[in-house]
């Protein structure tokens, strides 16, 4: 990659310090619960008239009543070019009002306020990137579009059909998800997230008086558990974990019911196939209970395969052009680069460098965002990976 553009990209990108900290305020004083998409009106606003002045067409999915996700594509797309994803989300996990607690606040370096680190600060970036390629006149090879979407913090539950669909006609995917650690390590593989719950049906029976005619499905549910913690092999980077149980009806009752809601993580597709198929596969010590299994494997793994190799070799050389050396990771957190890695060389972690996702401290760096910034520009006029 040429030294020259990347020096003028830089530039220009860091001389965008203020608006980048203006449109971050604009989007984090948005607040944007996920669970409650009646309040995401204004944050769409604001992301739609950001994207719109670097000259981007954009529209949204659904209706009111669900999560409402924004799309856009260049006003001027040239026809004929393949295209590449930029991805993020507009959704925290901070609830309204949280701001009156921890409001937007710029500390020399440091930007606070819920939702700036994870990841409203990538959206940012992603306009920023935009508008560096529009006034610099830098050409694109792959044109970039935008999807945006409301429901990530929770599963992606309305939008992984759109993500899938983007993904499988797209050259690559770039996430806009945070780095992590203090380095901004880049995420080249994500652990596969998975969701099971085991329900036992036994059979009720006074404890006291006729304990031999019930079946406990409390009893039958602590085998169960003892199963799935064996499970768990920290070499291989498979980790079960039961969340949350319940049953029974009260003490003098031999329990008739019981549930454990299970988190799975694995480091492979392979290895996701093989704990839902043992999972599934579980069966009762005792031939009075019956167990209900349901639930997968729901965001694969990302894995580190020839084509995300590909594109984090360009991610380097592009750091290298700007003059800083990237690191890249593996997380055990899901985004929705694991379903776009099913489909298409993707990066993820390219969002602002920071910490305190998910916590009070939350708050990205201006200067290593800035960075990041013009690392994604560098990105977007990179030619076409191999398929």
């Amino acid at each position: 990659m040429s030294a020259s553009t990347a020096a003028t990209v830089l530039e220009f990108v860091t001389g965008r310090r203020a608006a980048m900290l203006d449109l971050i305020r604009n989007l984090v004083e948005a607040e944007s619960p996920s669970a409650h998409p009646e309040t995401h009106d204004e944050v769409r606003r604001v992301l739609r008239l950001a994207l719109a002045g670097v000259g981007y067409d954009s529209r949204e999915t659904g209706h009111s009543q669900v999560p409402r996700h924004v799309f856009a594509v260049p006003a001027d797309r040239p026809k004929g070019r393949p295209s590449q994803l930029l991805l993020g989300h507009y959704d925290t996990v901070w609830p309204v009002g949280t701001l009156e607690q921890r409001p937007f606040a710029v500390d020399g370096n440091v930007v606070h306020g819920p939702g700036s680190f994870d990841m409203k600060g990538g959206l940012a970036q992603i306009v920023l990137a935009l508008g560096a390629i529009r006034e610099l006149g830098l050409e694109t090879p792959v044109t970039p579009i935008v999807f945006v979407n409301a429901d990530e913090e929770i599963g992606s539950r309305t939008s992984t059909r759109y993500i899938r669909w983007l993904a499988q006609h797209a050259n690559r995917a770039l996430v806009m998800e945070p780095a992590l650690g203090d380095r901004g390590d880049i995420k080249t593989e994500r652990k596969g997230i998975g969701r099971f719950t085991v329900t036992v049906h036994g059979k009720a029976a006074h404890a006291g008086l006729d304990p031999e005619s019930g079946a406990s499905a409390i009893l039958e549910l602590s085998h169960v558990i003892q199963n799935l913690f064996a499970l768990n092999d920290v070499e291989r980077g498979i980790t079960v974990n039961v969340g949350t149980i319940d049953g029974g009806i009260q003490p003098n009752v031999i329990a008739p019911h019981s549930k454990a809601v299970v988190d799975v993580r694995v480091p492979s597709v392979a290895a996701g196939e093989e704990i839902e198929r043992t999972i599934h596969g579980l069966q009762p010590t005792s031939p009075d209970v019956r167990l209900h299994i349901e639930g997968s494997i729901g965001r694969p793994s990302m894995e580190s395969t020839p084509r995300n190799r590909a594109l984090w070799m360009v991610a380097r050389q592009a750091g290298t052009a700007l003059g800083f050396e990237l690191h890249e990771t593996r997380a055990g957190g899901g985004s929705d680069g694991n379903t776009t890695s099913q489909f298409t060389a993707t990066l993820d972690g390219l969002g602002p460098v920071g910490d305190g996702a998910h916590a009070a401290h939350e708050h990205l760096l201006v200067d290593k965002t800035l960075e990041r910034a013009a690392l994604i520009t560098m990105l977007l006029i990179a030619p076409p990976m191999e398929q």
